[in-house]
């Protein structure tokens, strides 16, 4: 899964396989670690247990009702919208007793790609429900492998494609319709990506 680019290796991580169209199969070879932050924490946190990369890349879909449909942002920051201690005191979206601040900033950054904030939950976001998140695009996996790559001191890109959010989500076509567009933005950004590293 690992791939050799320039001298340094890179982890790149999806979360499911319709996101994986033919643009990336030529690519790059994923590992797909599950939809949500539990699966997802657990397959990324077993997979860096084992193996070491210089980085690792979170790629797939998003949802925005703000960013263009169809367009490839990258991460500038990542929060953790389901976590709410509020009724003990703490702000809405901290993680009580540690260090964390509710939006992690994403350091490592790839020139060309626009960046756009990233707030993930364990629930699909749809309609109305985009009035409570505080972020310009959302997914269900980024906060929980950043969170692996921070205990790993594994530097980490989170790339995301946006598949939905202009209109209310009413079946899972409504989801995939966009994926082969996100399948080609997200390569393009790949490319960028490793010439850099390169």
């Amino acid at each position: 899964m690992l791939k050799r680019v320039g001298g340094k290796s890179i982890l790149y991580v999806m979360a499911a396989d319709p996101e994986y169209g033919d643009y990336l199969r030529a690519r790059v070879n994923p590992l797909i670690c599950g939809i949500g932050p539990v699966e997802s924490a657990v397959a990324v946190t077993k997979a860096l247990s084992e193996t070491r990369p210089d980085l690792l890349v979170s790629m797939g879909s998003g949802g925005s009702r703000v960013l263009e449909q169809g367009k490839v942002y990258q991460a500038s920051s990542v929060s953790y919208r389901d976590m709410d201690a509020s009724p003990l005191g703490f702000a809405k979206g901290q993680t009580p007793l540690t260090e964390l601040p509710i939006e992690i900033p994403m350091e490592l950054q790839i020139k060309g790609v626009e960046s756009a904030r990233l707030s993930t939950g364990a629930s699909i976001v749809s309609g109305d429900h985009y009035d409570t998140v505080d972020a310009e695009m959302v997914d269900m996996e980024s906060f929980a492998i950043l969170r692996a790559c921070m205990t790993f001191d594994v530097p980490m890109i989170g790339l995301r494609g946006i598949s939905d959010g202009a209109k209310e989500l009413k079946k899972l076509e409504d989801w995939t319709q966009y994926l082969h567009v996100v399948d080609e933005n997200l390569a393009a950004a790949v490319d960028l990506l490793e010439e850099q590293v390169a």
